[in-house]
């Protein structure tokens, strides 16, 4: 993935780097270090740069990274930051903070729209049929019975020239969510009906960008909360179980620890 990629080089190269001993005045490092970082590595977007937990220490956000930076901009450092009081992942937190949404802005007719059981927890995934690591999420969503899950197509054409024909085709079909989830688990071409009268996959790429999604998949909870990458079972029912004890307590929750999950695709 080619986020990791661009973190560690921007780590190496930084640490390369001749070191400013000059000072930069408090206020004015945010402002610095996003224009001293876009001019030595113009292919990587700096969204927001804001002070970190630690004293001289920035949060520099790309998109869907964080590395942190010295108030010149000199120096990088990657994550993740670990509180050591309560072994919190801050980095994790704030990725998750910085991804969040509100879950009833999205567009879910839109979605294909799949329930499982009484459906009572809901997720809403941007997929690729193509993608082999939403494939293994699918695997993971159907070890429950008790789900409501809105995918919306989210071909990567660029790594998978055939899958916006097949989010068409899926979409196109009698019954979307079993052409999606027999394709998904175990293979089967879904057929498109007749007189199908188009797609949302132009949009979909539309609404994809405005959320700085470039990799698949990505996830959204109930609470708007977003995880990148496949999830399994088991960090699936952690994240699911956070948000009944959210529920229960009247609080809203995000796992401190952020799931090591696999995307196809590139970020900016």
């Amino acid at each position: 993935m080619r986020t990791i990629f661009l973190t560690s080089s921007l780590l190496a190269c930084a640490l390369l780097s001749g070191f400013s001993v000059a000072a930069t005045p408090k206020n004015d490092a945010p402002t610095n270090i996003k224009k001293v970082l876009e001019t030595r590595y113009p292919q990587v977007k700096v969204v927001d740069v804001t002070p970190s937990p630690v004293a001289g220490l920035y949060e520099v956000f790309t998109g869907d990274s964080i590395v942190y930076a010295s108030a010149n901009g000199d120096f990088l450092l990657g994550g993740p930051l670990m509180s050591t009081a309560d072994k919190r992942n801050v980095t994790a937190q704030r990725l998750d903070e910085h991804g969040s949404i509100d879950f009833t802005s999205l567009p879910l007719d839109l979605a294909i729209k799949t329930v499982k059981g009484n459906g009572r927890r809901t997720l809403a995934v941007f997929a690729d049929p193509d993608c082999p690591f939403c494939k293994e999420l699918e695997h993971s969503i159907a070890a429950f019975d008790d789900v409501t899950v809105y995918t919306f197509l989210f071909p990567l054409t660029s790594l998978h020239p055939d899958a916006a024909n097949k989010a068409r085709t899926i979409w196109c079909a009698e019954d979307r969510s079993q052409a999606w989830t027999q394709w998904m688990l175990s293979g089967t071409p879904a057929k498109a009906a007749e007189g199908c009268k188009g797609d949302p996959i132009e949009d979909l790429q539309k609404l994809g960008n405005k959320l700085r999604i470039s990799s698949t998949p990505v996830v959204f909870f109930s609470n708007g909360r977003r995880v990148g990458g496949t999830l399994t079972a088991e960090q699936l029912k952690t994240r699911f179980d956070a948000l009944d004890a959210a529920a229960n307590d009247g609080t809203n929750t995000s796992s401190t620890q952020r799931p090591e999950g696999k995307t196809t695709g590139s970020s900016n």
